[in-house]
């Protein structure tokens, strides 16, 4: 969907309505994370490359839901996300292969820019749903939800 909000989950849409109000993070998965302490103090980090992954949670609040009816956990979706990531100095040299590896993810097309020696743009990621919600207000006509992905 163009026009409303930068973000698109391939596959389930985000209907006009259901994006003001829009947040998202990215967090390391907990298999990342694995640091030691030595026997002399220091902290050591013994995790493996490939664990090198992304949990994300994405929220709403608007006046209608995102279009998630048979999105069950374990659906893999691919995600534009909102979030931009940064990496210092300014690498010009884009292509149309958006996974060629200029970045630590593939990005979306259109997201790159450089600001102050440094160069944003917002990951594509291939993600699975873990869970998701919604909650709807009623009498406030608010539609609140959320949806957590882990890459893939």
């Amino acid at each position: 969907m163009t026009g409303f909000t930068v973000l698109e989950l391939s596959g389930v849409g985000v209907p006009p309505y259901s994006a003001r109000g829009l947040t998202q993070t990215l967090d390391p998965i907990p298999q990342a994370i694995q640091l030691r302490r030595t026997v002399n103090g220091n902290l050591s980090d013994t995790s493996d490359d490939v664990m090198r992954k992304y949990v994300s949670t994405i929220s709403g609040n608007d006046q209608q839901p995102p279009a998630v009816d048979g999105v069950w956990p374990g659906r893999l979706l691919v995600v534009s996300c909102i979030v931009e990531l940064a990496v210092f100095g300014t690498i010009q040299e884009l292509t149309e292969d958006t996974t060629e590896g200029l970045f630590g993810r593939p990005y979306v097309p259109g997201s790159v820019r450089h600001e102050s020696g440094f160069t944003y743009y917002r990951p594509l990621l291939t993600m699975r749903v873990q869970t998701f919600n919604i909650n709807r207000d009623e009498w406030g006509a608010v539609v609140s939800w959320t949806m957590t992905l882990e890459e893939f």
